[in-house]
């Protein structure tokens, strides 16, 4: 497929995936609806297409980085109409099982191989290749893929049939969710028995009770820094309902997963929407009768 890829969504993770790609040589063909994305992106050196169908016709392989489901199924219909030969459409974002399948038909329907693999990491987590990709669907199509994945993440795993990259990432983001708040609630208490957060944060990261989301988070909930957001909490808040529904529908209990969903809604409530998920602090601490900054 040559070293050339289209990226069709040029947002935090599809703008970041764009220039990592095109750091390490890559030519890259990105199309966005957001006039200013494109200028900013085309200043890093991406080629602008003046539609997805230019993209298309441009690329044998096509990355989607998409808002809604909405727009995944504007994309494939623009990609279809463009009449190409046979294309490897990925698409890195998280809906559900049943968007994804109607990008997999839509694709089937013209020629073209559709993958479902979305990506386990922050925008932040991003920037730094520090991304893995749950790959699904036809494994010669994701093989094809691999020097491409390996350019802007750290690791790529394939996971069978289309969709288990969806259901993977659902339980990973199920875990990302529990931890999000528990590194919040563990802030909160640390702050009001006295204890300095930034001491918190460099004993706990690395022991047994840290993880990947309080090394990630807990910085920001000590600065009380939300902004630019690596994942935006109105983002979140559409991905926790993706994973309800799944785990309601395999009737399995999530009962700390269930217990996270109404901090995030309080974010919300509270005009929290596009900051970042670790914004969750502010309303522990506002529960925790934690006023002022919380830096020591």
């Amino acid at each position: 497929m040559g070293k050339t890829v289209g990226v069709i969504g040029l947002g935090i993770m599809g703008g970041a995936i764009s220039r990592n790609l095109h750091q390490r040589g890559w030519r890259v063909i990105g199309a966005d609806i957001d006039a200013a994305r494109r200028t900013e992106l085309a200043a890093d050196g991406i080629d602008i297409a003046a539609d997805v169908a230019g993209v298309a016709r441009a690329a044998e392989v096509l990355l989607l980085s998409l808002p809604s489901p909405a727009a995944v199924r504007q994309v494939a219909a623009e990609i279809a109409a463009a009449k190409v030969e046979r294309r490897i459409v990925a698409e890195l974002s998280t809906f559900a099982i049943e968007d994804k399948m109607s990008l997999h038909d839509a694709m089937e329907a013209v020629g073209h191989v559709a993958l479902d693999c979305p990506l386990s990491g922050t925008g932040a987590q991003a920037v730094n290749r520090d991304l893995v990709v749950y790959a699904s669907g036809e494994r010669a199509a994701v093989e094809a893929c691999a020097p491409l994945f390996a350019d802007f993440a750290k690791k790529s795993a394939y996971l069978g049939a289309f969709g288990n990259g969806s259901r993977m990432k659902f339980v990973a983001n199920l875990l990302v969710a529990i931890h999000n708040v528990a590194a919040a609630e563990a802030m909160a208490l640390a702050r009001k028995s006295g204890l300095d957060p930034s001491d918190m944060v460099e004993v706990i990261a690395p022991g047994a009770g840290g993880s990947r989301m309080f090394e990630l988070r807990a910085p920001m909930m000590v600065r009380d820094e939300y902004l630019p957001a690596t994942m935006r909490v109105s983002t979140w808040s559409k991905d926790m309902s993706i994973i309800a529904e799944f785990a309601k529908t395999l009737g399995v209990e999530t009962p700390c997963f269930d217990a996270t969903r109404p901090v995030y809604d309080e974010a919300l409530r509270l005009g929290l929407g596009e900051m970042d998920t670790a914004a969750v602090y502010r309303v522990i601490a506002g529960r925790s009768n934690l006023g002022g900054p919380v830096t020591s």
